[in-house]
């Protein structure tokens, strides 16, 4: 069976998660996604504003409102129902998006997807956190804390009272794409010290990008195949790392996406190493693609998110497909294609 890729979006009240979510769904080409919106409170302003954004194929019945407290202390009682609720719809959704409340520890919303309920049919395509970038400047986390504190009095089932200098960093250490947003808000070197605030708190190989009004690509956000329920204990941890480590700042809208074809491969790892230093080299954002090995009929599926590259055997070739490797890349404008051809094709045959 094929798990449904579920995206966990969280960041502070007001840091943009909606508005990146309607997006999302605004390019989301007729794929079917449902959404779980955990909010409460007086009114639910997020719901309201998918359930009535006009987009094609984003009708009512695919939001699911969660208003009876932060979505981590009631993973038992609200998240793992909506889950059930929506797996069990036919035709099941090709996506499902979370986004959380303001208060939300991610970790254990991501270890709930190891339930034995829900573990069978659903993974965690990734945890992106959306950050309010002047607000983070000004060491506030949110431009209204005042409302995150009445939230926060207002929640009767929550059961963590963590200040939010150090749940900003609890979503930063679990987060798999960070979205830095509003920055045309702030200066060139506001700009420039606060991904470096942000690139000592994640941890090795998160992707780190710029935005302004939510507007990331889709093909950014979703299809990351990360699977972040499988290493949730890595997460825990908060490590400190630093730009030449593998983290990468992008512009959200200055980027290009080509098709690599390349020769069966004679070394998957040196491959997945030489392409580990292609991607650092050349800042590329994503890749994803299926390999042939020389001497395997199987098919290597290769995944990378920034510089983290994963891979494995999904099934054989059939015998109408061309036995080669096919990378999709996505980088920066400007990508020099040849050299970085000539990185990688050393290693096929």
């Amino acid at each position: 069976m094929v798990k449904i890729p579920t995206t966990i979006i969280t960041g502070f009240l007001g840091a943009g998660k909606t508005t990146l979510i309607k997006n999302l769904l605004e390019k989301a080409n007729g794929k079917q996604i449902a959404i779980i919106v955990n909010e409460f409170g007086d009114l639910g302003i997020d719901g309201s504003i998918l359930n009535h954004c006009g987009i094609e194929g984003c009708d009512d019945g695919n939001i699911l409102e969660l208003t009876n407290g932060c979505i981590c202390c009631t993973v038992a009682e609200d998240f793992t129902p909506a889950m059930e609720q929506l797996i069990s719809r036919n035709p099941q959704p090709d996506q499902i998006i979370i986004e959380t409340s303001g208060l939300a520890l991610p970790q254990p919303l991501v270890r709930a997807f190891n339930w034995p309920e829900i573990k069978p049919k659903v993974t965690v395509d990734g945890v992106i956190v959306v950050v309010d970038g002047p607000a983070v400047l000004e060491g506030k986390f949110a431009a209204n804390t005042d409302a995150i504190m009445k939230q926060r009095d207002d929640d009767d089932n929550l059961s963590h009272d963590t200040p939010l200098s150090e749940l900003f960093e609890n979503q930063l250490a679990c987060a798999d794409l960070v979205v830095v947003n509003k920055l045309d808000l702030i200066t060139a070197g506001e700009r420039d010290q606060l991904m470096s605030d942000i690139s000592a708190i994640v941890r090795k190989g998160t992707v780190i990008i710029k935005s302004q009004m939510g507007s990331v690509d889709p093909k950014i956000i979703l299809g990351l195949g990360i699977g972040s329920e499988q290493n949730i204990y890595s997460r825990d941890e908060i490590q400190h790392h630093h730009g030449e480590n593998g983290e990468d700042h992008h512009d959200h809208d200055d980027f290009e996406s080509f098709i690599f074809k390349l020769p069966a491969i004679n070394n998957p790892d040196d491959f997945k190493t030489a392409l580990r230093e292609a991607i650092i080299k050349h800042n590329l954002l994503r890749v994803k693609g299926f390999g042939a090995v020389v001497g395997s009929p199987m098919r290597m599926v290769i995944q990378a998110v920034g510089p983290r590259v994963d891979s494995y055997f999904d099934r054989p070739f059939s015998e109408t497909e061309a036995y080669e490797t096919r990378l999709v890349i996505i980088g920066e404008t400007g990508i020099n294609q040849a050299e970085l051809f000539r990185m990688l094709d050393c290693f096929a045959d």
